[in-house]
């Protein structure tokens, strides 16, 4: 799987006072979108915390580009970039339907924590569960 995609609408309390969406929700949307794609390659979020086992951001970096406002319906992109032994790094675009307009672009880093937070060496097998989720 190249690119896992998710469509969502902005709800109106995460718009600011000029109707396009606030700026700290596209972070949100980033969030649920990998969660989604982490999901769809057998790594939810709460097996993984019964496995003493957190996807941690690490780093993220944002670009915006144009606003989306209430009328519009986003596609989240979500792409994994890089596995690494005990981390992950991805890029995520955030479109607007009608018109594939790119409107923000992220960048991240995850690493493999223990449910208290601290670093850890993930479990055997499950980096190789991010395969599903790599370009083909």
């Amino acid at each position: 799987m190249a690119t896992h995609a998710t469509e969502l609408v902005p709800r109106f309390g995460e718009l600011d006072p000029y109707n396009h969406v606030n700026h700290a929700v596209y972070v949100s949307y980033f969030e649920a979108a990998r969660c989604l794609a982490l999901e769809s390659a057998d790594l939810a979020l709460p097996d993984l915390s019964d496995q003493d086992v957190q996807i941690v951001v690490t780093q993220l970096e944002v670009r915006f580009r144009e606003p989306a406002t209430a009328r519009d319906t986003l596609r989240v992109e979500t792409e994994l970039i890089e596995r690494r032994r005990a981390s992950t790094r991805w890029a995520q675009r955030i479109l607007r339907v009608s018109d594939d307009a790119l409107l923000v672009e992220g960048r991240l880093t995850a690493a493999i924590c223990s449910n208290d937070g601290k670093p850890r060496r993930p479990p055997l097998g499950l980096m190789d569960k991010f395969d599903a989720l790599a370009p083909d």
